[in-house]
């Protein structure tokens, strides 16, 4: 079975990706099934907030060697939560839940599988 971790790639700092709404943060760190870190998952957040969800946000980081990333400038409050990261690295996925108005900065895994099939009727 391959994976999705890359073991080439040099340890480098977190990247960080400012969404400019507010003073709540979330570091994730994406790893495989056997806790290796993996390196250049694309991590993927809509966020809605404000008076009844007016404002939206899209935001899409890249994980470094180390398998993290951090999202920054995230508003306390949004429309209709949690909030839910999706991870993907080739045909791999997972996903994070975060509420930013019970844990205003946070840190969290998230562990990439290959997807299930869809059941046949």
């Amino acid at each position: 079975m391959a994976s999705p971790h890359s073991g080439t790639a040099p340890s480098q700092k977190v990247p960080v990706i400012d969404g400019a709404a507010g003073p709540c943060s979330l570091e994730l760190t994406v790893t495989t099934s056997d806790a290796k870190p993996v390196y250049a998952a694309t991590i993927k957040v809509h966020v809605t907030y404000g008076f009844a969800g007016i404002r939206k946000l899209d935001l899409e980081a890249g994980t470094n060697a180390d398998g993290k990333v951090k999202f920054i400038g995230l508003p306390s409050r949004v429309h209709r939560p949690p909030l839910e990261f999706q991870a993907s690295k080739d045909q791999w996925v997972g996903t994070a839940a975060y509420n930013p108005d019970a844990e205003c900065h946070a840190r969290h895994d998230i562990m990439l599988q290959l997807p299930k099939p869809p059941v046949s009727k």
